[in-house]
């Protein structure tokens, strides 16, 4: 094996370590407690080698959760057959989420990773995009006729999201029947036996 190619292994061996670090410490002490000592003591590298691919704790915590590390089973809707009541589920566990301060510190820190750093923000876009599991999601949708065909599966995944962002910078309360409210103006539109405008 080349000298390059051994390399190239051991940097992805670290990153790994590291990213599993961030994640069990971050389960372990949550966001206000993790520091890049402390992930660096227990991935077993220097803080400097943490620097070389992360500016930030915040952009390190991001990068977790985009790779699926932290809370993988709860970014995506379900699929019972029933679109809105999935969306309305899959809201539900989010506001529930994000009720928690571990769960708020999470999402902030993603927030703020985007803000600051532009390929944190292009891959945050790019895990809502057209191979999202919430695009897939209405795609199945539309296959089972529960919306048209036509409907605009990106943008109706952005107008979902945008609120969800508001929601936590303004740390606005949720009430009752919020997730059915957003989940009703969003599909409305596209639902099937509601004629597109013009």
């Amino acid at each position: 094996m080349s000298e390059q190619r051994r390399g190239a292994v051991r940097s992805e061996a670290a990153r790994r370590a590291i990213l599993e670090a961030t994640a069990r410490l971050f389960a372990a002490r949550g966001y206000d407690h993790l520091t890049i000592e402390g992930v660096a003591h227990e991935a077993g590298v220097g803080k400097q080698t943490i620097y070389r691919w992360w500016p930030s704790k915040s952009a390190l915590v991001a990068d977790c959760l985009l790779e699926g590390m932290l809370l993988p089973n709860r970014l995506g809707p379900p699929n019972t057959g029933d679109i809105r009541a999935d969306l309305v589920t899959w809201l539900d566990e989010i506001f529930e989420l994000v009720a928690q301060p571990i769960g708020e510190s999470l999402i902030l820190s993603l927030i703020a990773a985007a803000a600051e750093n532009p390929d944190v923000g292009r891959r945050l876009y790019a895990s809502m995009g057209a191979t999202s599991a919430l695009v897939e999601r209405f795609e199945a949708a539309i296959a089972a006729s529960e919306i048209r065909d036509d409907a605009p599966v990106q943008e109706i995944g952005e107008a979902l999201m945008g609120p969800l962002v508001v929601r936590m910078l303004s740390r606005s309360p949720i009430t009752p029947g919020t997730a059915e409210r957003l989940v009703d103006v969003v599909l409305g539109p596209v639902s099937v036996g509601i004629a597109p405008p013009g």
